[in-house]
C-alpha cells in the first residue's frame, strides 16, 4: 500500500505529479486557444478550426432514445459501473461505456450546420443516475439492456452487486458551445447544396485534434480550464516535488 510504504508513496506522487504537470501545459494551450478563437456565425463558417454556439437540432427531425431513461435526445453517453472492494480499498470500476454516433445539427440565428460528435470531448453533466444493490434491483429497462449486452447485476449466491448506471444527454434545444474542425460534408454532394453551409460538417480534424463540445457558455468553459491549469501546473508540480523529496530522502538514508 502506498500509505504504508514511503518508496511507493514517493513514486506515486512523482509519477502522478509529472502527469498532471504536463497535462497542465496541455490545458493551458487549450485555454489560450479558446480565448483567442472568435465565435463564428454558422452562415460565415470558414474551413478549419472554428468556434460556434447554438442549439442542438435532431438530424432529419428524428431523435434517438437513451438506453436507460428512454429520453429523446440527439446524443448520449452511458456508463455502467460496479463498486468493487480489494482489501481496504474500494472504487467504482467501469464495466461498460457506450456513446451514440448519430450526427445532429447546431442552429443559430443564421443557419444550421451538421455536427459529427465522434471523437469529441463532450463536457456535459450527468442527466440520469440509478443505483442497484442489496435489496434493490435495476428497473425493467436497465435489466433488458444488461441482458442484451450479456451483463449481469447479480453476484455470488444470487445477491445483487452494487452497480451504478449513468446517462449524459444532449437533448433538442440544448445550447452548445463547440470548438471543432469545419470540413466538407460527405453526406451532401457539392452540386446539390443550396447554401454553402450545407456542404460543411463540424468534426474532429485530422490535424486540429482539439474537439470540444459543452453545454456551458464560453465564460464557464474558460473558468473550468483555469482550474485545470492550476491543478496541473501547481498541484502536479507540488506533487512531483514532494515525491522526489521522499525518494531522495529514502535513498539518502540507505
Amino acid at each position: 500500500m502506498a500509505s504504508g510504504n514511503p518508496l511507493i508513496l514517493g513514486i506515486v506522487l512523482l509519477a502522478g505529479g509529472l502527469f498532471l504537470f504536463f497535462m497542465g501545459f496541455r490545458w493551458l494551450s487549450q485555454k489560450r486557444l479558446i480565448e483567442n478563437l472568435p465565435t463564428s456565425k454558422i452562415r460565415s463558417i470558414a474551413m478549419g478550426l472554428v468556434e460556434v454556439y447554438g442549439e442542438a437540432v435532431p438530424l432529419k427531425e428524428k431523435t434517438i432514445k437513451s438506453p436507460f431513461s428512454n429520453r429523446e435526445c440527439v446524443y448520449y453517453k452511458y456508463t455502467i459501473e460496479e463498486y468493487r472492494s480489494s482489501g481496504k480499498h474500494s472504487r467504482w470500476v467501469t464495466v461498460k461505456l457506450g456513446i451514440s454516433s448519430q450526427h445532429f445539427y447546431l442552429k443559430d440565428d443564421t443557419g444550421v450546420v451538421l455536427v459529427d460528435p465522434e471523437g469529441a470531448n463532450v463536457d456535459i453533466p450527468v442527466d440520469f443516475e440509478f443505483k442497484s444493490g442489496f435489496g434493490k434491483d435495476p428497473d425493467r429497462r436497465i435489466q433488458q439492456f444488461l441482458k442484451s449486452n450479456s451483463l449481469g447485476f447479480e453476484g455470488i449466491f444470487g445477491m445483487n452487486k452494487t452497480m451504478r448506471y449513468r446517462e449524459y444527454l444532449i437533448v433538442p434545444k440544448d445550447k452548445l458551445y463547440i470548438i471543432g474542425t469545419a470540413d466538407d460534408n460527405p453526406i451532401v454532394e457539392e452540386a446539390t447544396a443550396k447554401k454553402g453551409v450545407e456542404d460543411v460538417i463540424i468534426k474532429r480534424g485530422a490535424h486540429n485534434k482539439f474537439y470540444y463540445i459543452s453545454d456551458k457558455p464560453e465564460k464557464d468553459v474558460l473558468k473550468g480550464f483555469r482550474w485545470k491549469v492550476i491543478l496541473g501546473l501547481f498541484g502536479g508540480g507540488a506533487s512531483a516535488v514532494a515525491g522526489s523529496a521522499i525518494i531522495a530522502w529514502i535513498f539518502g538514508a540507505l
